[in-house]
């Protein structure tokens, strides 16, 4: 049931319900800029990942979107405490925040071994069996330093 509608029971300025206050200027333009920084956040993150898979070559660009969605990420993230806007955008910042932790290991383990992984590369680009596949992987393993 709802209850009576007299003043006592409605919250807010003007006689409107809480949680119905119409936005004003400030606060939709502080919303319209956390929504872009979101999305430049995930176009950093999916760029970063998708130059990764590219080419070993590449990874400098990869290394410089990943701390491109590092800062943006935690701008987001700065945002949501201070406007506390949307929760979908904090979920997507926080899941966004992983994949580039996860990005950061690729990144360093890629670049600790740029050779054979570049090696790597060239040779499964050339294999059109499954046989000289294997190869490139036996290759792989062999050159990688073992941690016993």
């Amino acid at each position: 049931m709802n209850p009576p509608n007299d003043s006592g029971s409605q919250g807010g300025l003007g006689g409107q319900p809480q949680g119905q206050h119409p936005l004003s200027d400030a606060a939709k333009a502080s919303q319209a800029k956390t929504h872009i920084l979101f999305r430049s956040f995930i176009v950093a993150v999916l760029g970063s990942f998708f130059v990764y898979q590219l080419d070993i070559n590449y990874l400098w660009l990869s290394a410089l979107l990943t701390v491109a969605a590092i800062v943006l990420g935690i701008m987001v993230l700065v945002r949501y405490a201070k406007f506390k806007e949307s929760k979908f955008v904090l979920f997507g910042t926080i899941s966004g925040l992983v994949v580039v932790a996860v990005q950061v290991l690729l990144l360093v383990s890629s670049a600790l071994f740029f050779n054979q992984v570049r090696d790597y590369q060239q040779c499964s680009r050339q294999a059109l069996t499954q046989q000289a596949a294997s190869k490139c992987q036996t290759q792989l393993e062999e050159s990688l330093p073992r941690f016993r």
